[in-house]
């Protein structure tokens, strides 16, 4: 059960990544999505799929983290591990959200990747003002507070593997799409 757990939890994260890389990559490269059904339905669309790769991510990570639950072995009261995981998920998903809500739904959702003429986004209130990407980097104490509350040794290192993966995505997809709409491409 724990290998498969990990493993559906890396296939997850892999979907996730590569998955809503690939469709931004083509949508911009060649109206993938907007081609056909234009932006308004091709947007819904690919937010339909974002969304389940993203929620299914989630679920794996929190199932793996309970099915590798205190197989954390270090020297260190439980009820302490607890608690400074329980303050990471609460700092995390509060970060998360307040991001979300500086970006706004559509920015959230990469819509700047289907709308026509799209221009760089202005830097959003929130935690943008105070950091230059809170929802790959702080945002992510969420999972490794998990992580850390039931004790999950395989959790603490998958936790950095999604991160490594979600800052590459942003390397590789995001940020040398914003280049380009600054540029004015």
């Amino acid at each position: 059960m724990v290998p498969a757990t990990i493993a559906y939890h890396l296939a997850s994260r892999l979907a996730y990544v590569i998955g809503v890389g690939t469709a931004l990559t083509l949508q911009k490269r060649r109206q993938w999505f907007t081609r056909q059904r234009g932006v308004a339905a091709g947007y819904l669309r690919f937010r339909r799929i974002a969304a389940t790769l993203m929620n299914n991510d989630a679920v794996s990570f929190v199932l793996m983290c309970w099915v590798t639950r205190r197989t954390l072995a270090i020297p260190v009261p439980p009820a302490l591990l607890v608690g400074v995981g329980l303050a990471g998920i609460a700092l995390g998903i509060s970060l998360k959200l307040w991001a979300r809500w500086g970006l706004g739904s559509e920015g959230y959702h990469w819509h700047d990747f289907f709308e026509p003429g799209a221009t760089a986004p202005k830097a959003p209130p929130g935690p943008y003002r105070y950091l230059k990407n809170p929802m790959y980097t702080v945002g992510y104490l969420h999972a490794y507070g998990l992580a850390l509350a039931l004790g999950s040794l395989p959790g603490l290192i998958l936790a950095g593997f999604a991160q490594l993966a979600i800052l590459a995505f942003y390397h590789l997809v995001e940020k040398p799409h914003f280049k380009q709409l600054s540029a004015g491409e």
